[in-house]
């Protein structure tokens, strides 16, 4: 990641807290523009000449007599919120709030300008800026402005969360919120950079630092504005660089008196760390302390001369902000007018759960409701007319979810075809197998998939198994996405009576190259889904099976998989037991997994393909009608054989006291073509065949 921030330009600040007080941590934010041009030369020369032409333009719309005044630039802007189903999945309401909060402090509305000190009062300005959601997307449909994307790369949060989903930056405001910001709080794109890499264009922004509520604070829900403000052209207070010489100016040093940060109205000065209100340099009687471009955080204000050079931004062509807030665009986007009612949706807490649980039901209808009905089939109340209801689902099965909402004049409905699934409370019971040879594709009623990328999750493969004809891989030689997490989920399984069982399963894996950022991760859930605690992970050289490749990999042969065993913890011994394969790509060609088994003993331990298990062999295997188990040795002890199906059911069962030879014949006619499993005890010894009807 190193490598590839050195390409990244972008203004930031940099927050962490203690448990006693915010620490403040600052990124080198003008350092990396430093290095950026020194390893691009060409996007050197560009940025000077976008950076130059933009100036002149600033300098000539500041002097000018026809500037713009006295009414309000409306800059649509949509939300990304880059999850992976955490924290940083913030709400709806912090996001309204991130936006109520920027807007009074553009607008001079925020009630904290009457103590902006005596010798700044004067000239702190309404900026006559706002920030309104899209309402409609870049398709013309209908949008709440806020889009929800899961994606790993929440947690890097630089650039490349652009690439997963990105608007027209010359119709909105990009703002991306995710768990992290490039290791910082929060960058943003100057107008002139824009210019150069249009594909960067926006703002990146941690979770924790949006807004005043939820999972941010009032302290921290400046950063909103100050980098609003970079993306309007503003930089650091102290000044910074800009461009031609790109000089890095690090915050609180006395040569920073040297600079300037292109604003009249603004005092030079070192830069503050600390809300020192006293604080003075430079020469200066007092420092604008307050500023929300400075690093103290105790912002309040911005200056006129900020607030021109921020309009001369949305009237120059360089960085394409002169078509934000042309009325042909706010038409567009549909911020022109009041928000009307666009579509009703709804989000749920969950969608699987185990009977006699409970899902709770937000409303999140879009843009303007003045009421709504809910109905649930099948679950506790039916009906509801709350914006947020808890329903109690009592009976397995596959339930509707329809609401309707109206704003007084229209009415959306949004109606959802088995979306909640309601599994039996108990589990499958062990021994549970899983080989996917009767399975025609996934997910299905038992294996559920989730998928986090634009490629396929896990699917049905018949090119490579260890065990028969059929496999669950990912075949992602092609994928160039970065770092996609792709999910394969168990049904419940019934572990409540086991004593010491395993998990076990064979995998097969390859790289393209050398590279090992590939990860396969087993998780445990003991609640239905609703949370998972991971076991195990599988990762570099421990999760290649076979040399790298640069075709798609397709194991040839046995050797060419592994098989991986993870004792069950007692904790985990419950009646409602998930297991969940989760992998996550970087440089993997194809990941297969087969033979999936959770039990007592471990059926994935047999390596050779004479299906001969402790001295016992069990042929032939494919059968049409009848099985032989033969032993190596003449028996004359009880011998006990069962016959099972792949939910664990006990189809047949024999029990023989004694045999004098050593081949006992098993008449399977009855049983339908599929997959079962065998389990022979005798001696005080259990083993277990996987078995195929023909």
């Amino acid at each position: 990641m190193k490598s590839l921030l050195v390409l990244i330009l972008f203004s930031a600040l940099n927050y962490t807290a203690n448990a006693q007080s915010e620490i403040l941590h600052y990124c080198g934010t003008d350092e990396l523009r430093v290095n950026s041009c020194s390893a691009d030369p060409k996007m050197h020369q560009q940025l000077i000449q976008a950076n130059e032409e933009l100036n002149k333009f600033t300098n000539d719309y500041i002097s000018s007599s026809s500037k713009r005044a006295g009414q309000v630039y409306i800059i649509p802007v949509v939300f990304h919120i880059i999850h992976n189903y955490g924290a940083e999945n913030v709400s709806d309401a912090q996001i309204l709030d991130a936006i109520a909060v920027l807007n009074r402090n553009y607008r001079k509305q925020n009630a904290d300008t009457i103590d902006i000190v005596p010798a700044f009062k004067s000239i702190a300005a309404d900026c006559e800026i706002e920030l309104r959601l899209a309402q409609k997307d870049p398709d013309g449909n209908c949008t709440s402005g806020i889009n929800r994307i899961a994606s790993p790369l929440t947690y890097i949060g630089d650039h490349s969360v652009k690439s997963l989903i990105h608007w027209d930056p010359t119709k909105y405001l990009n703002v991306y919120v995710c768990f992290d910001a490039a290791t910082i709080a929060g960058h943003a794109i100057f107008p002139a950079d824009a210019e150069v890499k249009p594909e960067w264009d926006g703002i990146v922004i941690r979770h924790d630092y949006l807004g005043s509520i939820g999972t941010s604070t009032p302290f921290r829900s400046v950063v909103l504005s100050h980098e609003l403000g970079h993306y309007l052209n503003l930089q650091h207070i102290w000044g910074g660089n800009n461009v031609p010489g790109y000089f890095y100016l690090p915050v609180a040093q006395a040569n920073n008196c040297n600079f300037d940060d292109g604003v009249q109205d603004t005092p030079n000065t070192i830069g503050w760390q600390n809300c020192n209100l006293s604080g003075a340099s430079c020469g200066n009687t007092i420092d604008n302390v307050q500023n929300f471009m400075d690093y103290a955080y105790c912002a309040r204000m911005l200056t006129e001369g900020q607030k021109l050079r921020m309009h001369a931004a949305l009237n120059s062509p360089i960085g394409k902000r002169n078509n934000l807030w042309q009325p042909a665009n706010l038409t567009a986007t549909g911020v022109d007018v009041a928000p009307q009612l666009c579509a009703a949706e709804f989000k749920a807490n969950k969608t699987k759960i185990c009977a006699n649980n409970s899902v709770t039901f937000t409303d999140v209808s879009f843009s303007k409701t003045t009421g709504r009905t809910w109905s649930f089939p099948g679950g506790t109340p039916s009906t509801s007319s709350d914006s947020v209801v808890t329903v109690n689902y009592g009976n397995p099965g596959m339930y509707d979810v329809i609401l309707t909402t109206q704003d007084g004049a229209n009415s959306k409905v949004k109606s959802a075809t088995n979306f909640i699934t309601v599994t039996p409370e108990l589990g499958q019971p062990v021994p549970y197998f899983e080989s996917f040879e009767s399975m025609n594709s996934l997910p299905d009623a038992q294996w559920q998939t989730t998928d986090f990328s634009p490629n396929p999750s896990f699917q049905i493969n018949t090119s490579a198994a260890y065990t028969y004809s059929q496999s669950t891989a990912i075949v992602s030689v092609n994928d160039t996405t970065t770092k996609p997490i792709e999910e394969l989920i168990s049904p419940l399984i019934d572990a409540s009576n086991a004593t010491s069982p395993t998990l076990s399963f064979r995998y097969a894996f390859a790289y393209k190259d050398l590279a090992t950022g590939d990860r396969l991760r087993i998780f445990f859930s003991k609640d239905c889904g609703l949370t998972w605690v991971q076991q195990k992970m599988i990762s570099g050289n421990l999760l290649a099976t076979a040399p790298a490749t640069n075709t798609l990999f397709i194991p040839s042969d046995s050797t060419q998989w592994k098989t991986d065993v993870i004792n069950i913890p007692n904790n985990y011994l419950t009646y409602n037991l998930q297991v969940k394969f989760a992998y996550e790509f970087k440089n993997g060609n194809a990941l297969y997994i087969d033979d999936i088994n959770l039990g007592e003993a471990d059926p994935t331990s047999v390596t050779d393909e004479t299906n001969t298990i402790n001295s016992i062999t069990v042929f032939p295997n494919p059968f049409t009608d009848e099985l032989a188990i033969e032993f190596d040795q003449i028996l004359h002890q009880k011998l006990s054989i069962k016959v099972l199906n792949q939910t664990g059911q006990i189809i047949k069962e024999l029990e023989i006291k004694s045999i004098a030879d050593s081949l006992v014949k098993l008449p399977l006619h009855e049983l339908t073509k599929g997959i079962y499993y065998i389990s022979i005890d005798y001696s005080g010894n259990k083993v277990w065949e996987k078995i195929v009807k023909l």
